[in-house]
């Protein structure tokens, strides 16, 4: 299955990288199977560049997938986004943009309840990420080009 991860440059060699700020599922390599949205995220920027890789699932992996915006997978994202880690070679599910960000804080900070939040949520258009969180399954994504993006 083809996958794509949007960058400022073209990485040939897939890492996991620990940031100022905790992601979604936590520290980990993201990808899409949205061409779209890897271009978003390739041009937030200015021109930027879409890696397209192979990825070939390994069964032998920990691997937790969210088939869309539920209970667990807000829990989920309000622990990554807090801090705590998890076990999970590779998550994969909805992705939690800056307006979803933003509902799920007003949860956490009780300015939303639970129904109020998937309320406004259930408007927004769909997303996808998988995320690779440790060597194992980074091998699992082979390089295939790297395409320039314009803004």
């Amino acid at each position: 299955m083809k996958i794509y991860h949007g960058s400022t440059q073209i990485v040939e060699v897939s890492e996991i990288r620990v940031t100022k700020f905790n992601k979604d599922f936590y520290f980990g390599f993201y990808c899409t199977t949205i061409v779209e949205q890897a271009e978003r995220w390739a041009t937030r920027f200015g021109n930027g560049y879409i890696n397209i890789y192979e990825y070939t699932p390994n069964p032998d992996l920990i691997i937790k997938v969210f088939p869309e915006m539920s209970e667990e997978w807000m829990d989920f994202i309000a622990a990554c986004r807090s801090g705590k880690s998890h076990a999970y070679d590779i998550v994969e599910g909805p992705m939690a943009n800056d307006t979803i960000f933003n509902y799920v804080q007003d949860f956490l900070d009780g300015k939303l309840n639970r129904e109020q939040f998937w309320e406004l949520a259930k408007f927004k258009k769909p997303t996808h990420q998988i995320s690779f969180h440790t060597q194992k399954a980074l091998e699992t994504l082979q390089f295939l080009k790297g395409d320039i993006v314009y803004e």
